[in-house]
């Protein structure tokens, strides 16, 4: 790792400036066969055609050059469990039954102050083996689980949202906070992390089913008292557990209701899964520009049901979606196979999501779901220099296809569906490499 300020990185570029689900192809996409992108201290200060912008390179600036590969912002984790790491590919549960079985007693280790931060690095490190830059992460509802992602992630300056899980009612004393003891625990959590560095906090009830009224009550009061932190929940993953969150607030009329009700859908909030949502529901996201995480491998692991892209994505009413792997519930770190299960998912719904939508979701859209678009998801001078390297031939099948791919479209379409965290050829953080494959394809 280099100790140089000013560097720079050559090659293909690739990204993404508005949402290609509801904009054309021109008006979203940027490409550079021969680009440039200039750092300093972290930032990007330009970035273009390397013939324009060479003459910018400060003095002994160094350039890395990657002539074969695809350069691209660093991907975006919209919903992820770090302290499930342990329990992904757990078999043959539903969700009920999976909290119960493996994720509680899993999530209670975390008082151990080693084992959260034995897991926090190990958590990071996969994170940057496959290309993901930032990551919007639950934690558990110890404390000492809050402490060891962030200060894992801050070893590399790496920009994460967490936060504590809050829950209260419906789950083994081992999880259990209280309504007190949340907003206790989460406002010491905010003064010590939020905006540290890279840092920022996200208030984190984990669901209806297990807070409480007074709960949700003190999530309010967090978000209300803090303006810059964010929110993330589940919602509406399984028909059985918005049944359960209907019979606890009988006086609402559906699911987003429960949280509307006290004031959580709001712009700063992200919402995991809204696979089985109401066409009101949707207008109420959409009304109070609250977000959605899209987690298809975690949905066709558990058996959750189909997530319905073309429904958010209505010109007339639009919801922002950003792509999460739901670890672990979700198999696989890999954005990259996250994109090729949300492929499928949407083809089982009659849709043929492209490429370039699937990438913005995994970069500019999750960075827009999450509130940090103004910092990362895209290539643009003053943002942070969050950057994965591609490899389109990193694999025998990958090098096969690539040789009859006939535009860049195909050949990030065949990436999308084909490619793993061995295509992920470097990871830079902040403009530092943090991450580097160990083979030679």
């Amino acid at each position: 790792m280099s100790d140089v300020q000013a560097s720079a990185i050559r090659g293909q570029l690739f990204y993404l400036i508005d949402d290609p689900f509801l904009n054309g192809y021109e008006d979203c996409v940027r490409y550079e066969s021969d680009g440039l992108i200039v750092i300093e201290d972290g930032k990007i200060t330009a970035v273009g055609e390397t013939r324009n912008i060479a003459s910018q390179l400060p003095e002994g600036a160094i350039i890395t050059h990657y002539p074969n590969s695809i350069i691209m912002p660093g991907f975006i984790d919209a919903h992820i469990h770090y302290p499930q790491v342990e329990i992904i590919g757990s078999y043959g549960t539903q969700l009920l039954e999976w909290l119960n079985k493996y994720t509680f007693p899993t999530e209670a280790k975390f008082k151990d102050e080693q084992h959260a931060y034995t897991i926090a690095e190990f958590f990071i490190d996969e994170l940057k083996r496959n290309g993901t830059t930032s990551a919007s992460i639950f934690c558990t509802s110890a404390r000492e689980s809050v402490d060891a992602i962030f200060q894992s992630a801050q070893q590399d300056d790496m920009l994460i949202l967490a936060g504590k899980m809050m829950m209260d009612s419906h789950a083994p004393t081992s999880v259990l906070d209280t309504a007190q003891s949340s907003y206790d625990d989460s406002k010491a959590l905010i003064e010590k992390w939020h905006d540290r560095g890279r840092a920022l906090y996200t208030v984190s009830p984990r669901f209806a089913l297990t807070s409480s009224p007074q709960q949700l009550e003190m999530a309010q009061a967090l978000m209300q008292e803090f303006d810059e932190v964010r929110l993330q929940t589940h919602i509406s993953e399984n028909k059985d557990e918005i049944a359960r969150a209907m019979e606890l607030y009988p006086d609402r009329k559906n699911y987003t209701d429960i949280y509307d009700s006290y004031g959580l859908l709001e712009e700063r909030a992200i919402y995991g899964h809204a696979i089985h949502m109401s066409e009101n529901e949707l207008r109420r996201f959409h009304e109070t520009d609250a977000k959605i995480a899209h987690c298809p491998t975690s949905n066709f692991f558990i058996g959750s049901g189909l997530f319905d892209m073309e429904a958010m994505k209505q010109e007339n009413r639009p919801v922002t979606v950003g792509l999460g792997t739901d670890v672990g519930g979700g198999t696989s770190f890999s954005m990259l196979q996250t994109m090729n299960e949300m492929y499928k998912m949407a083809q089982m719904r009659g849709i043929s999501v492209t490429a370039t939508q699937g990438f913005y979701l995994a970069t500019l859209g999750s960075a827009t779901a999450l509130g940090i678009e103004d910092r990362v998801g895209t290539f643009k001078v003053g943002h942070d220099a969050d950057i994965v390297v591609l490899d389109p031939r990193a694999t025998p099948l990958l090098n096969l296809r690539a040789n009859v791919a006939d535009t860049l479209e195909e050949l990030l379409f065949v990436m999308m569906i084909c490619a793993d965290d061995r295509a992920i050829e470097a990871t830079y953080i902040a403009g530092k490499e943090v991450y580097e494959r160990s083979y030679v394809t």
